[in-house]
């Protein structure tokens, strides 16, 4: 798949995959993985960056398989963020798909 369409989803991604329940790091790689493949090493700078613009709350949790693991929550913010990006890519995909229609006749 282009490395740019990735892009462009992977924000969208990671907050649809925070929506219903927090998640680790490691568990939000694997689960977008399912679907798409992607790096691990470009999860982690998205979620930090993500964390520094207030849309997740961290907080560490035990873990029975090792050290405690850092979780995302999706805070209020980040709620009404996915609100948009969601609208804007619901908008923006039924554009080029309608142009891709309309072009492959």
């Amino acid at each position: 798949m282009n490395v740019q369409f990735k892009k462009g989803a992977l924000e969208l991604c990671v907050l649809v995959f925070t929506l219903k329940k927090d998640r680790y790091g490691y568990e939000l790689v694997h689960s977008i993985s399912d679907k798409i493949q992607i790096a691990e090493g470009t999860v982690y700078p998205l979620l930090r960056r993500l964390t520094n613009e207030g849309y997740f709350a961290t907080y560490l949790a035990e873990s029975k398989e090792g050290p405690p693991r850092k979780y995302y929550q999706l805070t209020k913010a980040g709620r009404e963020y996915l609100e948009q990006l969601v609208q804007e890519w619901q908008q923006f995909s039924a554009s080029v798909n309608e142009i891709i229609e309309e072009g492959m006749d």
